[in-house]
């Protein structure tokens, strides 16, 4: 009997350790709400890093700049799959893009990170697990963009409004 109580009395402090760490975690995210607004280095620069996994999910939905900034973005794939099974880039399309279609395209071109020549206004290679990729661009004029992981099949789950203001 005595054995038994002590087997129950170590299953709940498990349990309420693992119910304790994942509020910490619900309590880390409930901030962020999928938006960024994004962290200024200096005036006209601004650095935006995206995370993302071995799910099709980027971290963030909303990225906000200011129109005539320079953006510095890195995306960090914090999976364990390879970039040929659970590859993820970040494509920031033209404006008035459809969607649909440049992933229809995007699916013949691998051999330029499934982004079509000419297609899009900047784009980070496709990582894989524990890979990452930083790119510099110009921010394009005020608007709203759309962005998107153009790897097959991924635009419609991972995508996401950049909104220049």
């Amino acid at each position: 009997m005595k054995n038994t109580f002590n087997k129950l009395a170590i299953l709940c402090v498990l349990l309420v350790s693992i119910s304790l760490l994942g509020c910490e975690s619900k309590k880390a995210d409930s901030g962020s709400k999928g938006e960024e607004s994004a962290k200024k280095s200096d005036s006209n620069s601004t650095k935006i890093t995206m995370t993302v996994g071995d799910a099709m999910k980027f971290d963030k939905t909303e990225i906000k700049v200011k129109a005539g900034s320079t953006v510095t973005l890195t995306i960090t794939h914090t999976g364990k799959m390879k970039k040929e099974v659970m590859g993820h880039n970040f494509v920031l399309l033209k404006k008035g893009t459809d969607i649909a279609e440049f992933g229809k395209n995007a699916m013949a071109a691998k051999a330029t990170d499934y982004v079509p020549a000419g297609s899009a206004l900047a784009n980070t290679k496709v990582v894989g697990g524990g890979e990452s990729d930083t790119i510099t661009f110009k921010v394009p004029e005020k608007g709203t963009y759309d962005f998107i992981c153009s790897f097959p099949g991924h635009f419609s789950m991972m995508k996401g409004k950049f909104i220049v203001e």
